[in-house]
C-alpha cells in the first residue's frame, strides 16, 4: 500500500529532515506551509495520513472533513496531544504521537533558562555589546544548596533532576506515579505538590497538560510559593495562567520566569512577526520584564531530537501501513490517555 501523507505547518528545516528519513520508507509526502484549518482540509484529499504539529488545532469539524477526504491516521510529530478532539476522532481516525525524542534536549534547555535568568546572561549580553561593563543589577546566587521543585518526573524530569543534583541542589519532586527506585539513587525526594510550592527556590514544570494540570500555576498557587521563586515552563503553555503570573512578577512574588511555551502561542510561535505590531497584550507584557526570558518553543530543537522525531513519526506511519495496531504510540480515544495500558485489560485499542 502506497502511503500518501499530507504534511501541515511545514518548515524548511522539517522538510529536509523528513525527506532524508523518508528515503528508508518511500512515502509520498506533500508539504503544506499552512496550519490545518476548516478552510484547507481539501488539501488532504487523496492522502491516507495527516502529519501535524503542536499548533495544528484538530477540531471536530476538521476531523469530520479529514475522514471524508480519506484520512485514517493523524501522525503527530510531537509529544503533546491536547490539540486533538479525541471524542470526534473515536471510531474514525487513529492518532499516534512521538512520546519521546530527546529528554536531554528539553532538560538542558531548562537549565539554560535557569542559568541565564539567575546570572542575568541575557542582560549582560546586550550591555557588553553596547560597551557597558557595569555589574549593577547582574548579581545572581549559587545554585548549590538551593531547592528545586520538579513537577513531573517522566524522562525529561528525571534528566533535569540528575543535572540539578550535579549542581549540589536539593531536589523535591512530584508525580502522580512516583518512581521510588529513581528516588533512591538520584537523591531527589518525592513530596506533595503543595510542599514544592512552599519550599522551592526554582520551580520547573515538566508535566503534560491535562484537566488536572491546566492552570496549575495560578494566583492561589503563586501565593503559596516562596517570595522570589523562579518559574520555568518547558511543558505546555496552559500549565500557567499568564495573567496571574504577570501579577506575581509585578508584585515581586515571582522573581523570574523562563518560558519556552505560552498559552496563546499558536498565533506567534514558529513564525517571524518582527515587522508587525504585537496584538497579544499578555505576551507583550511578559516580554517587557527584564527578569523574564521567553523562547520560541525550542527546548526540543536539537539535531538529535529532530532526527528521532522524524524517524519515529515515519515509523509510526509505517506501522499503521502494515497494520501493527493497536500501537504503543497511539492515544486512547475513550480517556485521551497516552498510556497504552490505560484501561485496555484485553490489550485491544480503544477504537
Amino acid at each position: 500500500m502506497k502511503m500518501k501523507i499530507a504534511f501541515f505547518d511545514a518548515k524548511s528545516y522539517e522538510i529536509s529532515y523528513f525527506n532524508e528519513a523518508n528515503k528508508k520508507f518511500g512515502f509520498e509526502i506533500t508539504y503544506h506551509k499552512q496550519l490545518i484549518s476548516p478552510d484547507n482540509t481539501i488539501l488532504a484529499r487523496g492522502s491516507n495520513v495527516l502529519c501535524a504539529f503542536v499548533n495544528d488545532q484538530i477540531t471536530a469539524p476538521i476531523i469530520d472533513d479529514l475522514y471524508e477526504q480519506g484520512i485514517r491516521l493523524i501522525a503527530l510529530r510531537c509529544a503533546g496531544y491536547n490539540n486533538v478532539d479525541f471524542a470526534a476522532a473515536f471510531g474514525k481516525i487513529h492518532v499516534v504521537r512521538v512520546p519521546g525524542y530527546s529528554p536531554y534536549a528539553v532538560a538542558e534547555h531548562c537549565v539554560a533558562l535557569i542559568m541565564s535568568l539567575n546570572r542575568k546572561i541575557h542582560r549582560a549580553y546586550f550591555r557588553t555589546r553596547d560597551a557597558n561593563f557595569s555589574l549593577n543589577g547582574l548579581m545572581g546566587y549559587d545554585l548549590h544548596g538551593k531547592t528545586a521543585g520538579i513537577i513531573g518526573t517522566g524522562r525529561i524530569g528525571k534528566v533535569l533532576i540528575t543535572i540539578l543534583r550535579g549542581f549540589g541542589m536539593h531536589v523535591l519532586a512530584f508525580d502522580p506515579h512516583p518512581d521510588i527506585e529513581f528516588e533512591k539513587y538520584s537523591g531527589c525526594r518525592y513530596v506533595t505538590v503543595n510542599e514544592i510550592f512552599s519550599s522551592a527556590d526554582i520551580l520547573s514544570l515538566n508535566c503534560p497538560l491535562s484537566k488536572e494540570t491546566e492552570y496549575l500555576i495560578n494566583k492561589e498557587t503563586i501565593d503559596a510559593m516562596k517570595k522570589g521563586v523562579m518559574i520555568i515552563n518547558t511543558g505546555r503553555g496552559k500549565l500557567i495562567k499568564t495573567q496571574d503570573l504577570i501579577k506575581g512578577l509585578k508584585s515581586g512574588k515571582v522573581g523570574a520566569a523562563g518560558l519556552d511555551v505560552y498559552e496563546e502561542e499558536s498565533d506567534y510561535f514558529f513564525k517571524d512577526h518582527s515587522n508587525e505590531v504585537m496584538n497579544d497584550d499578555m505576551l507583550a507584557r511578559l516580554l517587557s520584564f527584564p527578569n523574564v526570558i521567553v523562547t520560541s518553543h525550542q527546548a526540543f530543537f536539537t539535531h538529535e531530537a529532530y532526527t528521532n522525531i522524524t524517524e519515529m513519526t515515519l515509523q509510526n506511519i509505517d506501522d499503521f501501513r502494515t497494520n501493527k495496531m493497536p500501537h504503543p504510540n497511539e492515544i486512547c480515544y475513550r480517556c485521551s490517555s497516552a498510556n497504552p495500558q490505560c484501561h485496555r485489560k484485553d490489550g485491544i485499542a480503544c477504537f
